[in-house]
């Protein structure tokens, strides 16, 4: 099932509540749960603070819903290099980001 159709019928709201927030029609909302309107960046980021979720959640590429505040800093920055990465692989390198952070902070 497509994330947002997902999202929406878990938080108990229409189509038209999202369309009405969005501010467009009811249709686009129908396009984007049955993938067949690509999400433009700027709709994808107000969806994912709507719902409160990760962009990478509400698109699928991801089962983590949030991410804490160092994930969210290590994904922007190193997204282009996760490409092809297992979320294994990715998991153990955010590892290694948290403690590098901690060790330049001094704890």
């Amino acid at each position: 099932m497509n994330r947002l159709k997902f999202l929406r019928e878990e938080k108990g709201i229409f189509q038209k509540d999202v369309a009405d927030y969005l501010k467009c029609s009811i249709a686009i909302i129908s396009m984007y749960e049955k993938e067949q309107r690509v999400m433009d960046v700027n709709i994808a980021q107000k969806l994912a603070s709507y719902f409160n979720v990760s962009i990478d959640y509400l698109l699928g590429k991801s089962d983590i819903r949030n991410y804490d505040e160092d994930e969210e800093e290590f994904r922007y920055a190193y997204h282009k290099e996760m490409e092809g990465l297992t979320d294994e692989e990715i998991a153990d390198a955010l590892r290694f980001y948290k403690e590098m952070k901690k060790k330049m902070k001094g704890t």
